[in-house]
């Protein structure tokens, strides 16, 4: 078992818990486009409302990608960075996600069909979530998690690649 689940478990919580790995591939979704205003290259721009993942490149230009954001109750907002960075990263389900699912193992190891995170995982300091991948496809782009930032596993792929530790993060409604 990695170090970093009984420090920051409650870092990498998921919000739907099927344990079973969709059959349908996930395919890479993101777009370049203009960039939103008023963010700094190199920031990671979370608009909830619209369920999509920015990487700001300048000022003129973006990434985005879609994202599956908190269901209703787990939203929140604010601004953060990337604390750590985790390939096939093991899950252990915070007290919350217990409550409502008792029944889910205390670790679901890294590489499990079974493990809601997906192919990688990038915590977030301060708080207790994780921008992540999924093993449940289907709900990128939905409300779906319990605050994390779900995406699609060759997104967050392609996201891990391209940013470091210490990656400021901005989470917002608009």
């Amino acid at each position: 078992m990695r170090p970093f689940i009984s420090t920051v478990a409650a870092a990498i919580a998921a919000g739907s818990l099927a344990l079973a790995a969709s059959a349908a591939p996930a395919l890479a979704h993101p777009d370049m486009v203009r960039a939103p205003a008023g963010y700094s290259p190199g920031t990671i721009v979370v608009k909830t409302n619209e369920r999509r993942l920015y990487l700001i490149l300048d000022e003129q230009h973006a990434i985005r990608y879609p994202v599956g954001v908190g269901k209703r109750g787990k939203e929140w907002a604010g601004e953060t960075r990337i604390s750590g960075k985790y390939r096939n990263p093991a899950w252990s389900p915070p007290e919350d996600v217990k409550r409502d699912h008792p029944n889910i193992p205390d670790v679901i190891e890294g590489g499990s069909p079974r493990n809601p995170m997906g192919v990688a995982a990038m915590t977030l300091a301060g708080g207790e979530y994780a921008i992540h991948g999924t093993n449940v496809p289907k709900s990128v782009g939905g409300y779906v998690s319990y605050g994390c930032v779900r995406m699609y596993n060759p997104d967050i792929t392609d996201l891990f690649e391209r940013v470091s530790v210490g990656t400021p993060v901005v989470v917002t409604h608009r």
